[in-house]
């Protein structure tokens, strides 16, 4: 009986940590929009209005980015071409920007939308098939452009 307790006790501390972070996720995300609506510099020179954009801090030292996250990214900018836009920020260069976008680590990737709006954060890896889905949902992208065409094909040479 004592180990099901103790179970209940792990499950409901591992449950606090989650809701924990998730708190402090969207309240981020939640200043960071607020920062932006009232037209605070958040940085973000590079960026161009009508274009969603991932946000990526990364170092050179950064094994996971260059091996998982960078191939990622990379293969979401091929899909998307000009409907996204990727800004790389060397997070140990720019401590001032890192900051202020509250990146603890690296990789840590923001969904950006089309009026700069941040709307998501993955702190840590996230996979192409994750940062498709965020832009979708956030940023109004919808499949890629390659995606499409094949899905267009598939329907004109589909056997009767």
């Amino acid at each position: 009986m004592e180990i099901v307790i103790r179970f209940f006790i792990a499950i409901l501390i591992v449950g606090f940590g989650v809701a924990f972070y998730l708190a402090i996720s969207r309240l981020r995300l939640a200043a960071l929009r607020r920062a932006n609506q009232s037209r605070v510099n958040l940085g973000l020179d590079d960026f161009r209005i009508g274009v969603p954009a991932i946000l990526y801090f990364t170092t050179p030292d950064c094994a996971p980015c260059r091996t998982v996250q960078a191939p990622a990214i990379e293969e979401l900018r091929a899909q998307f071409d000009d409907r996204l836009q990727v800004i790389k920020v060397d997070a140990s260069e720019r401590i001032d920007l890192a900051n202020s976008w509250g990146v603890l680590s690296v990789p840590t990737t923001f969904i950006i939308d089309a009026h700069g709006q941040p709307r998501h954060v993955n702190n840590g890896v996230a996979s192409a098939a994750k940062l498709r889905q965020q832009l979708r949902e956030f940023a109004g992208l919808s499949e890629p452009r390659d995606a499409a065409r094949q899905v267009a094909a598939e329907k004109l040479i589909t056997p009767a």
